[in-house]
């Protein structure tokens, strides 16, 4: 079986001095190619030093995060169209509206996101979108770009059955990793009924692990358990799940 984890931050301080070990534990999990989505200028060193250590197994975005958004973000805007300019990456990300934490710079969350979005089309690039506290406000954020043709993916999908229906109406993806197997967060019941077509796996690692590794520290290798998840839930053999999530993956980012 051949997985992709489609949002990891294997960058992360808390996975980089253990990265080959991370990364062989993923392989013996099936997972070939984790795709990283940016955040800010911060990580972009340490995201394309893996990228060019372990070519065709990790894989750049690029983009501003909604929690990273704050009185610099035009400079940190000017870098990322800058990075798009010099080369191509996979998606556009993560990019989005978080309203969880703090709402001190919604205004400009709107601005860099509609940016992004706009860059995405500029660029051919698909994007992959946070949302926290903001699912209604990003999916209509997101429809006008839709129309023009604007592809991509709603990580960590955490939403109403509702709100699944509107992101794939849009003809975007919903990214599915550790929230699944979480008994009471209801996202089991709102994907039961999207057909697979518009679905594939992530861990979002070294964040939201999944069951039964609730507690520690999430790696790629862990995406096995959302995969079993979903084919329980789909009522599918796990080969299929792989396959499927995998084509899906590859057809949105050009892989």
């Amino acid at each position: 079986m051949r997985f992709i984890d489609t949002h990891a931050h294997i960058y992360d301080e808390s996975i980089l001095p253990e990265i080959d070990h991370i990364l062989n534990n993923a392989h013996l999990s099936g997972v070939e190619k984790i795709l990283m989505p940016g955040i800010d200028s911060t990580c972009i060193k340490d995201m394309l030093e893996l990228e060019e250590k372990y070519p065709q197994k990790c894989i750049a975005m690029m983009g501003l995060h909604p929690c990273y958004v704050k009185e610099n973000f035009e400079s940190e805007l000017a870098i990322v169209e800058e990075w798009l300019s010099k080369r191509k990456f996979v998606a556009i990300g993560e990019i989005g509206l978080d309203f969880y934490w703090d709402k001190t710079f919604t205004e400009q969350q709107f601005i860099a996101f509609k940016t992004q979005m706009q860059w995405a089309i500029d660029f051919n690039t698909p994007i992959v979108i946070h949302t926290r506290n903001a699912m209604g406000e990003t999916i209509e954020a997101v429809k006008p770009f839709a129309k023009k043709g604007l592809r991509g993916a709603f990580h960590c999908f955490s939403g109403s059955k509702e709100s699944a229906q509107q992101i794939i109406d849009m003809g975007f993806y919903l990214g599915l990793g550790g929230v699944l197997t979480y008994k009471n967060a209801g996202v089991a019941e709102a994907i039961k009924d999207i057909p697979m077509e518009y679905l594939f796996l992530e861990t979002d690692a070294p964040y939201l692990p999944p069951v039964p590794y609730r507690g520690k520290r999430n790696e790629p290798a862990f995406m096995i358990e959302v995969a079993k998840k979903l084919a329980e839930i789909k009522d599918l053999p796990l080969h299929e799940i792989a396959d499927i999530t995998t084509a899906n993956a590859e057809r949105l980012f050009g892989m």
